[in-house]
């Protein structure tokens, strides 16, 4: 499977919706399905992870899948805010690397290498 940016990504997901004549859902009804899909990855992660397995009759999912549509959601919700999700990105990392710079305990090269 070949590697895609972020930008690539936005794009098939405009190109996926654009083919529908309602198009992007209001970014209220967004929020509601990224919320219901944030819920569903809970699930899945409590289910692998956590104290609560699943039912026999639950229906077999994975948290790979449940985060496939979280990011499809996202993208959904960012495309038709016009907002680009690369610059987000970078604006959030230049954020966490400064204002975080001295939060956590950094790894030292030493302990890399093991």
């Amino acid at each position: 499977m070949n590697e895609k940016t972020v930008k690539q990504l936005q794009r098939e997901v405009d190109e996926y919706i654009g083919q529908f004549k309602e198009g992007y859902f209001s970014p209220l009804a967004l929020i509601a399905r990224l919320t219901e899909e944030l819920g569903e990855l809970a699930r899945e992660v409590n289910h692998y992870y956590g104290e609560k397995p699943k039912k026999p009759t639950e229906e077999e999912k994975t948290v790979k899948e449940e985060l496939g549509d979280v990011l499809f959601v996202l993208i959904c919700m960012a495309n038709s805010l016009q907002i680009d999700l690369e610059e987000a990105h970078n604006e959030v990392m230049e954020k966490f690397q400064t204002r975080d710079a001295n939060r956590w305990t950094r790894i030292e090269k030493d302990d890399r290498n093991g």
